[in-house]
């Protein structure tokens, strides 16, 4: 399935489908899907990667090497994946079995006023991910494909990738500035995630 062709979901459509399945997973959320996925599923154990383009995938392979007995979910983006491609490698050499990559592939940038993703009709994650060495990987553009055969891949041993054909839907633009000020820095947001895995 190639980006030209393939059906996209909606990001919400995406993020309900995560949703239904979390349980105790530390999920790693970066760029606009952040904003839907904790909106779907707002949890003590959700660590928003912020002004950290590009490092949502490293930052939760350190989470699940960790804490290897805890399932790790990071929803990545396509333009931060893109600016932080070694990253699979790493994933992939490091071979932690709790590890699921989702990347939802809009084309765009669209944190930043939705310009087009480097060569966005070709690009292609799952492929990127299978040549690095994640032993399972799967793209889906239909929402309910994805539910079908989600359980099947949360119950395989990861690195897993899993690309989402979504919607381009300049959701950040079409919302009002954020105030300065009301974003906690990341630094307070660690404390919740240590109190939650220390209770399990």
């Amino acid at each position: 399935m190639t980006n030209q062709d393939a059906r996209r979901m909606s990001l919400d459509a995406a993020m309900e489908v995560l949703a239904r399945r979390r349980d105790q997973q530390v999920v790693v959320g970066t760029m606009t899907a952040n904003g839907v996925w904790r909106q779907k599923s707002p949890h003590d154990l959700n660590l928003a990667c912020i002004g950290f383009m590009g490092g949502a995938s490293t930052l939760a392979l350190g989470v699940a090497l960790a804490q290897p007995e805890r399932d790790v979910w990071v929803i990545d983006g396509d333009g931060s994946l893109m600016m932080q491609l070694g990253s699979l490698g790493t994933i992939a050499g490091a071979a932690p079995t709790n590890l699921l990559h989702i990347v939802v592939h809009n084309g765009v940038y669209e944190t930043s006023g939705s310009q087009p993703l480097p060569s966005q009709a070709e690009v292609d994650f799952e492929q990127m991910a299978k040549g690095a060495g994640y032993p399972l990987t799967a793209s889906f553009g239909d929402a309910e494909e994805f539910d079908a055969a989600l359980d099947d891949l949360l119950a395989a041993d990861g690195p897993t990738l899993i690309q989402l054909y979504t919607r381009p839907e300049d959701r950040f633009y079409s919302a009002s500035p954020t105030p300065p000020g009301s974003t906690p820095p990341l630094a307070k947001m660690w404390p919740p995630i240590a109190n939650a895995l220390e209770q399990g």
